[in-house]
């Protein structure tokens, strides 16, 4: 079986959606593949939450488009309750969400833009002629398929499409090629929030510093980070250094964020499976430590774990340009700027316990440039999310949800641009597609 579509997208995360639901509207065929039965990518899979942020720290929101557009839908829906002050102070706001009804939206949103999509589908092949792919690959329940187009996108979180197409990629750190730790993340239901609000009024010296403590009686608790003490005299096998949990989406509700699974490559298959097993005990370990130690949590219980393990870090392409550590920190701005971002550096070390933070300086956004979507040597590819060109520093801020989001959008549009004008994506008027994403409701500048 063969099909013949405009653009094909790779990967039903959020980046991927919303560069389908991009070209869906510039009136192309668009195809969006997804591995897993549902889209969502990192968001559904594997519990990551709230979304933040699509703010800078003095509260300038910088990401809006179809990122945005998701949200307000889900509120309409009574699914999220839009942007909310971030209560442990990392970052300005945070964006709680339902995933199951984000996994729905999702889908009414593409079939609104008139893309296909397939789910269930592995891509394990891609043809290459001359520096541009022919067709790639699928592999599902209905055995092989070939599938053609003029463009593609890679949104596989792993650089899956441009790793096979003999596309430059890097790994992890430079040095060593090791990489952030994956996760194992899991709710918990019956959890008394006032109980912990009243410990972080107590006990603020037991807390994250920027926590805003002054306001803290007045909003709606949405992110603790601390119990410092607590942690420390547990003493669990875990090499993290503190306790992490954001509340909802229900009022008794929280997403924990503790579990460190290091020195594991989340591109190989025997490592992913130790990862899984490792990752579901740590859960095990946290929650019983959580019952025991953390005032709030006395009746609570494990409501369910993330279908798979969560990875910050894989493949990433080299691109066209690679945006670094220093870029992000200074607030760079760029000519050929396609995204902007103020969630700021955040490494969760690949080795050892602690934590590597650097918050953006100036207006406290940051520039994407269109070169970090753009591939070295394979002509007609686009990459978005967490595996666009980057330094293993910066990947550490835009491997964030909506910033994958905004370049999802903007390697959408890119590619309908290319497909347009007959051209390759790396030929594009930059200024048009500029033109396009702020017509479209994206922030390029402030």
């Amino acid at each position: 079986m063969t099909k013949q579509y405009d653009i094909v997208v790779v990967g039903g995360g959020p980046a991927g959606i919303n560069a389908a639901i991009a070209a869906g509207r510039k009136h192309k065929k668009v195809l969006l593949v997804e591995r897993h039965g549902f889209l969502g990518g990192m968001s559904t899979i594997a519990s990551v939450y709230p979304w933040m942020t699509y703010h800078t720290e003095n509260g300038t929101q910088v990401i809006k488009g179809i990122a945005e557009e998701i949200v307000q839908r889900l509120k309409d829906r009574g699914a999220s309750p839009g942007h909310l002050r971030d209560t442990c102070g990392f970052v300005y706001s945070v964006t709680p969400y339902d995933p199951e009804v984000y996994k729905v939206l999702a889908v009414e949103m593409l079939e609104e833009a008139g893309a296909d999509l397939l789910v269930h589908s592995f891509v394990d092949h891609v043809e290459v002629e001359n520096d541009h792919i022919q067709y790639i690959e699928i592999t599902s329940k209905s055995g092989r398929q070939r599938v053609y187009a003029d463009v593609f996108v890679d949104t596989s979180g792993d650089a899956d499409i441009a790793y096979l197409s003999g596309a430059p990629t890097l790994k992890g750190r430079d040095d060593d090629q090791k990489t952030q730790p994956l996760t194992m993340k899991f709710r918990m239901r019956g959890v008394d929030l006032q109980k912990v609000k009243e410990q972080m009024i107590k006990h603020p010296e037991n807390f994250f510093r920027k926590t805003p403590f002054e306001e803290i009686p007045e909003l709606p608790l949405t992110a603790v980070q601390g119990f410092y003490k607590e942690w420390k005299e547990a003493n669990l096998p875990i090499n993290r250094d503190q306790v992490l949990f954001f509340a909802g989406p229900a009022e008794d509700e929280v997403l924990v964020n503790m579990t460190r699974v290091q020195d594991l490559d989340g591109t190989k298959i025997e490592d992913l499976t130790k990862a899984e097993f490792e990752g579901r005990k740590q859960v095990l370990m946290v929650a019983d430590f959580l019952n025991k130690w953390i005032p709030g949590f006395e009746n609570a219980s494990i409501s369910s774990t993330g279908a798979q393990i969560g990875i910050r870090e894989s493949r990433r392409i080299e691109g066209e340009y690679v945006l670094t550590k220093e870029d992000v920190v200074a607030g760079r701005k760029f000519d050929a700027v396609i995204a902007k971002s103020g969630y700021p550096i955040d490494i969760h070390a690949p080795s050892g316990r602690g934590m590597e933070i650097a918050f953006v300086e100036g207006d406290g956004s940051f520039d994407i440039p269109y070169g970090c979507l753009v591939p070295k040597k394979i002509e007609n590819l686009l990459v978005a999310g967490r595996c666009m060109s980057a330094s293993h520093e910066a990947l550490a801020t835009t491997r964030l949800t909506p910033s994958a989001m905004a370049a999802g959008q903007a390697a959408g549009t890119a590619a309908a641009l290319a497909h347009t004008i007959g051209t390759t994506p790396s030929k594009i008027n930059v200024k048009e597609l500029q033109k396009q994403l702020v017509e479209d409701g994206m922030v390029l500048r402030i």
